[in-house]
């Protein structure tokens, strides 16, 4: 150990030790078949995928007209575009959503106890726009959602959006210069620019698991939460659950925030779990209706940029919001202070990041054993892997939902279910029979782009964008790729990361109203990213990739993070600009991008 780090024995542990689980608890959960292990949601498992928001029998005329910018999304990044677009007076905006309304990933997710785990007042976009404050520290998906459908609102994003519709298919009109937008509604949308905004988690997925077809009882995916079968709302009371016996498979994000409810009302729940995740402390709060009142211009993007700042592992002379996300970083560089203080010439810096996760995830294993009663579910909940392999989790009762007497944690040890019968769910040859099987197995992340938006995207050259991809995504500022103009593909592929997702997505579209804005206003017909600059940013990429801090690395447990543990060449080069530490960066390349006004990289065709 490095002298910068302090004595071995001052820890209070033994990092090899915790290495050596660490390996041994990845090596378990590694298998052959990787993101296979998961099933296309299609097919006689379609249902999983219906909407249970809106009427059945919806039908419209086809629309075939013809406007400025068609917008794929309708979540936050849609109506991120569609605001900033507004500001710079673009007016002929179309919308086209699956869902019924916009909200994107919180028109979806409705189950009960869906909570923001990024502070509400930087999670919730445009809230200085809107003169709205949230009401609580963590809203609610409720209030979210409402907060999304204000957007569209005060933008005029209904004008001329189409819901219940999906794209099929986007085709490059060479003639035209024009992008045929076409869709599940027959409609022949023609649009100057498309911005496809689908979002990373939109498509649910399914376990693979043996036999799923084979369920008798009843069962939904927690984003189609099922209120007829359980009763309630997303704020609780399940009272239809008295004398259910009600299955959970997952343990994530979701699970955490619903498995509270499902045990205070199930007869019986069994939550079934293969990697348990690390819960940290909620710590909720209402909003101080004084701190809203005084709150000055310009309170939320420097909330914002503290934010990312700090998770980003650049100190500030602050913590603005000062939660469980900046805990981290703020031990680590506490402890590189004192390390420099010590007076060595160069602490090792991978060793001290190292060392403060293995401090913090000390004590998320300590808060599981102090709140869990029974020793051996105790130890089955926590978590060892370093934080970071999986998105982290921050709950103030879930953990405690496993002293109930009527909930059982099945841990499988890192295998998974083996299979499931028509009766229930079988694990190390015991089968638990159920009457519900709800599945909290997130959505789809490591497909191809065609796969997860639903549509195939059709060049200039007739090559589709599958295709030009086939051996790793090639993008400039990961918005443009090149064979495909006019088009904007918002997302962290070889863009930057961010805790703070709608963060990255207001750069995003606030760079892209910019360009948008100087086509309509210099005539210029197309926008299409040279070869040249396509490869400079593929190189400059693959450059400044961060192995240390990058989510999901090869020693992590396997999780959406890192394809289940089989990491992908031809994939990690779709990894963003400098890791999870380059958002700064990768902002800063934007803001100076568009300051010098050459719009370099860009080929503009009149």
């Amino acid at each position: 150990m490095s002298e910068g780090s302090g004595p071995r024995e001052d820890l209070g542990f033994d990092p090899e030790a915790l290495r050596a689980r660490y390996a041994l608890e990845r090596d378990k959960r590694l298998r052959d078949d990787g993101i296979g292990q998961y099933v296309e949601v299609s097919g006689e498992l379609a249902h999983f995928v219906e909407d249970p928001y809106v009427e059945p029998g919806f039908s419209r005329k086809p629309v075939t007209d013809e406007v400025d910018v068609v917008l794929i999304g309708g979540g936050f990044g849609g109506l991120q575009c569609g605001a900033r677009l507004r500001e710079a007076g673009v007016e002929q905006i179309r919308v086209i959503e699956k869902g019924g309304d916009f909200g994107g990933t919180w028109y979806w997710n409705r189950y009960p106890g869906a909570q923001c785990d990024v502070e509400s007042y930087i999670y919730m976009p445009l809230l200085e726009e809107l003169g709205s404050v949230p009401t609580m520290k963590y809203a609610s998906g409720a209030e979210i959602l409402a907060h999304s459908q204000a957007i569209g609102r005060h933008y005029r994003l209904y004008d001329q959006a189409l819901f219940q519709t999906e794209v099929t298919k986007l085709e490059w009109d060479t003639e035209a210069s024009r992008w045929i937008v076409s869709t599940n509604r027959d409609d022949a949308v023609r649009a100057r620019f498309v911005a496809m905004a689908n979002g990373p988690l939109h498509r649910p997925k399914l376990p693979g698991i043996p036999g799923i077809e084979k369920f008798r009882g009843h069962a939904f995916h927690t984003s189609r939460w099922d209120y007829n079968y359980t009763g309630g709302s997303p704020e609780g009371g399940l009272e239809r659950l008295r004398d259910k016996r009600i299955a959970v498979i997952g343990t994530g994000a979701t699970a955490v925030q619903c498995v509270p409810h499902l045990g205070e009302t199930a007869k019986e729940l069994f939550v079934f779990q293969r990697t348990p995740s690390s819960i940290d402390v909620r710590d909720n709060t209402r909003t101080d209706p004084a701190w809203a009142q005084n709150l000055e211009p310009g309170w939320q993007k420097t909330r914002m940029d503290n934010f990312n700042a700090l998770v980003s592992g650049v100190p500030q002379e602050s913590d603005l919001v000062d939660d469980a996300w900046t805990d981290l970083i703020g031990r680590t560089i506490d402890r590189f202070r004192r390390a420099m203080e010590g007076g060595t010439s160069g602490p090792d810096i991978a060793e001290i990041l190292e060392i403060s996760n293995f401090e913090k995830m000390n004590e998320i294993r300590a808060r599981v054993e102090a709140l869990v009663e029974d020793p051996r579910t105790a130890e089955a909940l926590k978590p060892y892997y370093r934080m970071f392999c999986k998105r982290p989790c921050f709950h103030d009762d879930y953990l405690q939902t496993f002293n109930r007497p009527n909930v059982t944690l099945v841990d499988t040890d890192g295998k998974g279910v083996d299979r499931i019968t028509e009766r229930g769910i079988v694990v190390k040859r015991k089968e638990y029979e159920v009457d519900c099987i709800i599945y909290a197995t997130g959505f789809e992340v490591g497909t191809s782009y065609a796969r997860r938006s639903g549509y195939e995207i059709v060049g200039r050259t007739g090559r589709t964008l599958t295709q030009k991809w086939e051996d790793g995504v090639r993008t400039l500022h990961g918005m443009h790729s090149r064979e495909f103009p006019n088009c904007f593909i918002l997302s962290m592929s070889q863009g930057a990361f961010s805790v703070n997702y709608p963060h990255l997505l207001d750069h995003l579209a606030i760079h892209l109203a910019y360009i948008v804005r100087h086509a309509l206003d210099n005539d210029v017909r197309t926008v299409e990213a040279s070869e040249e600059a396509e490869e400079a940013w593929v190189q400059a990429v693959l450059g400044n990739m961060n192995p240390m801090s990058h989510p999901g690395g090869g020693d992590c447990t396997p999780s959406y993070y890192n394809m289940e543990g089989k990491p992908n060449p031809k994939a990690m080069q779709g990894a963003p600009y400098g890791g999870m530490t380059g958002s700064i960066s990768f902002w800063s390349v934007l803001k100076k991008w568009r300051d010098a006004g050459k719009l370099e990289g860009l080929e503009l065709r009149s």
